[in-house]
């Protein structure tokens, strides 16, 4: 047996339990074929990580955990050790991921190993405070096809007196000691979301966050750090996303012991949460893995996470349908025939769901009024909305409604009904933005509310789906009905209680889908995604804007969560592309035509109508199968991705052209991901091959490439590749 496979059948056994408890040195391994995680209980008490990386076959190679020497005074073991969950106690001045106050004013902490529990993917450590009954419960969960790690923490007060938490974080991951090391984040602003950046890492911290109240536009809670040398099919990295809709903080820190640490969790900006005796906890998850086959790996088993252990519905969802969405065309301006023939146009095209989009309840007209009350406006839909909706399901649609549930007008009977359930500060400005205020979803009565309207929109139509809006940012985070020492948890239990309602709203309503949209890319994260089926990516809908855009959601999240829409011309920049240039950039995620479909031409329609049902035939293979970003849109003139599906019997290469200088040709593009000894039937839509063999092996694909006919500005094509042999 050659020395490949004897490693395979090594890593296979051992994957085959994938937590271990090694008495002898007190160490816990997680294992999977693609990595190992591991750490050890110190001869102090203290739970040490040991190591993070590629699989280990054998793991009587790991050390057992020991206490570090001093360097100096200045210089103590604590500070050279990586702790796995450290408390901010005795001499440790890094990132804390627990730090508390007595009521007695004892603000040391320092946590020391007290027992475990293996549940087959999932391991249960609780520490303890060396004094005071303070427990810190670890909750790790290994998914054993990725080798992502979850963690999470439990606090729980088992003392005699209450304390405040100051700072709960839900993980620090500790990297390999060295230098070098670069990270990767997304970074943005509204309608220019995720824009990836890749910078050294030096000594000191660097905190990406979010104060607004959701997980936002500026920063996104993601991370990847690798050794200053990988790409996209080379090179070791290191990656997590955190799972929480709020206020949300990552710290990379650098020490001068070249030591890398991540530790993310809750913001400890205005936050404060006392903790009585007997209570206990919650913080969000942190997932977080390892690819040894550079930033693609790493992307794709995220993604292969996301859709079979987070998504409702995990693996057994549906791909998302072909989506129309009438706020371009209509705006405010909805009314029931309006909308029919909107619907009419957009079923004869091959559209799946019709959505209507803003103006259609209360006195809304334009966006000063009418937020909050959320019945039919009679003027616009004098028989309800039964009438319209009955029509859509007629023509072989779905029917789909937008709301923007946490939001309310001023001017609006709720706010004159209700004007203590906005977020307020009592006797301060009320700041408006976009002209509505904040509901305080962390109060039990407007969660009550906003579930019961919803739930009466969803039990009295036919809706298959709700596109779940929120048009700005907290201000003002005030909850004055709580007693002083709560009024901090507004920002948390607002979080829970949105996930509540997105919860009961999927029991009740099993084939209800959600969208989660604030602003365009405002609230994307992990946490969103176990309740929601796809996100508003950005409100910036011009095609090659996205391009960059995508490139960056796709680094933490998968295709068929990135709602992509084909919109008129011209659009934000005052820039022209081709519909079949827009349309190609869309079928890169969930497809949807937000076009005024009154203002189509014959040619615009024939055209659509072909690349809706391509993308039918190919979006299984894009939205569940694996991406391979071949050139980058940040770093070359042309950028092309390409989609292998599970069973790999299908590829789809996506090719775009910025613009053409010198009559120079597009670069040679490298398939990656086929089976080198399989051959490939070539197809494409507009003759854009240069090779004219009509079928090619994997291995010439991917060593010797394709080249493509892209010429002039905007120029674009798209390849489909059939396995039709395997030798």
């Amino acid at each position: 047996m050659c020395r490949a496979a004897i490693f395979a059948v090594f890593v296979s056994a051992l994957s085959a339990q994938s937590i271990q408890f090694i008495p002898a040195k007190k160490v816990f391994v997680l294992s999977s074929p693609h990595s190992t995680y591991a750490m050890g209980v110190s001869p102090d008490g203290e739970l040490q990580h040991l190591y993070w990386g590629a699989a280990l076959w054998r793991v009587d190679d790991l050390p057992a955990a020991e206490r570090k020497r001093d360097i100096s005074s200045f210089d103590p073991h604590e500070m050279l050790e990586a702790e796995e969950y450290p408390g901010w106690g005795g001499p440790r001045f890094y990132e804390p991921a627990l730090k508390i106050t007595r009521a007695d004013g004892d603000r040391d902490l320092v946590l020391h190993y007290a027992s475990h529990k293996i549940d087959g993917d999932r391991l249960l450590i609780t520490l303890r405070d060396i004094k005071e009954d303070v427990e810190a419960n670890l909750d790790y969960r290994i998914y054993p096809d990725t080798g992502i790690v979850s963690r999470r923490v439990q606090i729980v007060n088992r003392s005699k007196q209450a304390f405040t938490i100051e700072s709960a974080q839900s993980a620090t991951w500790n990297l390999p000691e060295g230098d070098g090391y670069r990270l990767s984040y997304l970074s943005g602003r509204w309608a220019a979301e995720t824009q990836l950046n890749r910078e050294p890492i030096h000594e000191g911290m660097k905190v990406l966050e979010s104060r607004l109240g959701e997980s936002g536009h500026n920063l996104n809670p993601w991370f990847a750090i690798d050794q200053g040398n990988a790409d996209e099919q080379h090179g070791s990295v290191w990656f997590g996303a955190l799972a929480w809709s709020g206020n949300w903080r990552i710290t990379v820190e650098q020490t001068p012991y070249k030591q890398v640490r991540v530790t993310g969790g809750l913001n400890t900006f205005d936050f404060a949460q006392p903790l009585n005796p007997g209570q206990s906890f919650d913080t969000p998850e942190f997932f977080a893995g390892y690819s040894a086959n550079g930033f693609g790996e790493a992307s794709r088993l995220l993604h292969n996470l996301e859709r079979t252990h987070i998504e409702p519905g995990g693996a057994t969802a549906r791909v998302r349908p072909v989506l129309y969405n009438s706020w371009e065309a209509t705006e405010f301006n909805v009314d029931e025939p309006g909308q029919r023939a909107l619907a009419d146009k957009a079923a004869k095209l091959g559209v799946e769901l019709f959505v209507m989009d803003d103006g259609w309840f209360g006195k809304r007209n334009t966006d000063n009024a009418g937020l909050g009350d959320w019945t039919v406006n009679p003027q616009k839909f004098p028989n309800g909305l039964k009438p319209l909706i009955d029509h859509v399901n007629s023509l072989g649609m779905d029917f789909g409604l937008w709301v923007e549930p946490e939001m309310v007008n001023p001017d609006s009977d709720l706010y004159r009904a209700h004007p203590d359930w906005v977020m307020n500060f009592p006797g301060r400005p009320r700041s408006l933005l976009r002209n509505q205020l904040v509901l305080n979803l962390a109060r039990s009565d407007v969660r009550d509310y906003i579930f019961g309207f919803l739930d009466k929109l969803a039990t009295e139509n036919h809706l298959r789906y709700f596109k779940w809006d929120m048009n700005r940012i907290f201000a003002e985070p005030g909850w004055p009905d709580v007693p002083l020492d709560q009024q901090k948890e507004i920002w948390r239990q607002y979080v829970l209680n949105y996930y509540e309602i997105l919860r009961r709203l999927r029991e009740k309503h099993p084939n209800l889908e959600i969208e989660s949209c604030s602003g365009g890319g405002g609230r994307i994260d992990l946490g969103v995604l176990r309740y929601v089926d796809e996100v508003w990516t950005s409100d910036n809908t011009e095609a090659f804007d996205r391009l960059r855009i995508q490139e960056g959601f796709s680094e933490a999240y998968a295709a068929k969560f990135m709602s992509a829409w084909v919109t008129d011309v011209p659009n934000m920049n005052h820039r022209s592309t081709p519909l079949s240039y827009r349309f190609l950039v869309a079928m890169q995620g969930a497809l949807g035509i937000g076009s005024n479909l009154n203002k189509f031409s014959a040619e615009d329609t024939e055209l659509a109508t072909k690349m809706i049902a391509l993308d039918k035939r190919i979006r299984e293979t894009v939205q569940m199968g694996d991406l391979y970003r071949l050139l980058l849109p940040s770093e070359n003139d042309t950028a092309s991705n390409q989609y292998i599906s599970k069973d790999g019997k299908e590829a789809v290469l996506f090719a775009f052209r910025h613009s053409q200088e010198y009559n120079t040709a597009p670069p040679t593009i490298h398939l990656a991901g086929l089976d080198p000894k399989a051959t490939y039937k070539l197809e494409t839509i507009d003759n854009k091959l240069v090779e004219k063999q009509p079928e090619l092996s994997g291995a010439y694909l991917m060593q010797n490439g394709l080249n493509l006919i892209l010429r002039g500005d905007f120029d674009s094509t798209i390849v489909l590749l059939h396995r039709v042999s395997k030798d």
